[in-house]
Formats: C-alpha cells, structure tokens, sequence
C-alpha cells in the first residue's frame, strides 16, 4: 500500500445520539454475532479442512461468503452484482473505497485478499484476515521471487486473488491512479501463460440525503466511528459490483498497458471516465 489518500476534507467523527444508538444496537449486536461466530466456525473447520485438503479450500470460503451476505441483510444494505464472473485462473481488480469492500467483494465471489504485510499485525483485523486467508506481502524487492512463488502456488490451487491496484482507499466518489507496479508479478514467466485478471467496479450510493461519500473510508478516518455511522442510518443507500470480461496477461504487451485498461474499465463503471495523472 501507498501513503493514505487524502484528497478530500474527512468528515467529523460521528457520534451517535437517541434513535440512532437503538440502531447501532439493532444492527451490530447480531452483526458481531454473526462475524465472529462464522469466525470461529471457519477456525474449527479450518482444523479439519487444512490437513486434508493443504492450500485448498473446499468448504471454508462457503463460510466467509455467507457471513458477508448476511452483513447486508443485518445492515439492510441492498447489495446487486452486474456481469460474469471469471471462471478462469487469475486475479480480481478492482477500487478500494471502504472496509465495506471486504464483505462487498466476497459477498458475491470467493477471493482471497492481497494485503501489506502490516494488516496482519493489526489488533482484530489482523487475525480476521489471515483466518480468510489473505495473503500479505512485502514491498521489498528482495522478496520479490518469494512472493511470486506464493502467488503461483494460490493461484494454482484455484484461488482468485484480489488485489486494489489504487494502493490506499478514497471518497468512494472517484479512482485513484492505478499503480502499475502491483501488475508486475503477472508478467513473469511463471504466471503469465495462465493468469486471467478482471477488473470490478465497486459503486457506494449515499442513503437518500446523505453525504455521497457516505460509506467512503479514506485517510486518517478512524474505524469505529464510520461503522457507527453505517450502523445508526436510518434508511441506507445501496452497492452495486460490475464484473468487467476478464482479460488474459498474454494480450498486453506490458504491465503499463495492463494496468490502463484496468483502470478505464473500473472508471467505466463507475462514471470516472477522466484518467488522473498516471502514477508508476
């Protein structure tokens, strides 16, 4: 991940008041519920499943995405995907907007994250990611070989590997330049033949009334406050995915061209059609 983002003035911390802490309530109790008992559940069949089966996973990504379609439900956030998912072996781009986008994008489509290696040392977070089987990595050159192999070895084992290409959140109302050094380890010989990438355009629409960047969560935004906010609306807005055709690594003549049309593809969907300053 890059430096954060902080293109736009951040919101004031919310603090929730009367009616609105009833549904804080309302919601989180059974939302927490929910998280952490599909956490441990996932952790029990983990035990059974990994010496079986290794790298593969048959059963517990069943698990994750359960848990991040009965968030919505719990939220009352309508949720609705547009497009084919790829079936081939690759890797999902797409923005990166909110924490939200961890359960939007598994919600529909079993991934696997690809995360900096700091996330895993975050309290909470941390544990819930490498649970779901994120794969986190270094930015250090000297690792790169290491991380190629791990990523060769995921993807074979029929893993869809996704990846945000903006390398820190926005507003929710734009796409950040897309980095094209994350496409990189597509490129090598021990990927490129067989690697598929789609890009996927993550779209937050505001509650009615709302600040259009009601569900972003960028900068220096604290956690808690913003999931309060998400749990004490009284009416919520909605997401909506596009899964754009997936494309092969083989048809570009560079990470540079492939990183381009991925980030006009995301654009596309989500109305951005002015391309930022590129950023290598």
């Amino acid at each position: 991940m890059s430096a954060l983002w902080h293109g736009e003035t951040e919101p004031k911390p919310f603090h929730p008041k009367g009616m609105a802490i009833v549904r804080v309530l309302w919601r989180g109790l059974p939302l927490g519920i929910l998280v952490f008992g599909g956490l441990l559940l996932l952790l029990l069949v983990r035990l059974v499943e990994r010496p079986i089966f290794g790298m593969h996973r048959p059963v517990t990504p069943y698990i994750t995405q359960f848990v991040c379609r009965g968030a919505f439900v719990i939220l009352g956030i309508p949720f609705h995907a547009i497009g084919e998912q790829m079936r081939e072996k690759g890797a999902v781009v797409a923005n990166h907007a909110s924490w939200l986008d961890i359960f939007s994008l598994n919600a529909k489509k079993r991934v696997y994250f690809v995360s900096k290696a700091e996330v895993a040392k975050w309290p909470g977070i941390g544990w819930l990611a490498r649970a779901t089987g994120t794969v986190f990595i270094n930015r250090d050159r000297r690792e790169a070989t290491q991380q190629i192999e791990v990523f060769r070895a995921r993807l074979s084992a029929g893993h869809k590997l996704l990846f945000f290409p903006e390398g820190t959140s926005s507003d929710a109302q734009r796409v950040l330049p897309f980095k094209s050094t994350l496409f990189a380890a597509f490129f090598t010989p021990e990927l490129r033949e067989f690697m598929w990438v789609q890009p996927v355009s993550v779209r937050y629409f505001a509650p009615e009334g709302e600040d259009p960047r009601f569900y972003g969560w960028w900068g220096d935004m604290d956690f808690a406050p913003h999931l309060l906010q998400t749990l004490a609306a009284r009416r919520q807005g909605r997401i909506e995915l596009i899964y754009h055709p997936p494309v092969k690594v083989t048809d570009f003549a560079s990470r540079k061209a492939l990183s381009l049309y991925c980030e006009e593809k995301v654009r596309e969907g989500l109305g951005v059609l002015d391309i930022e300053n590129k950023v290598a």
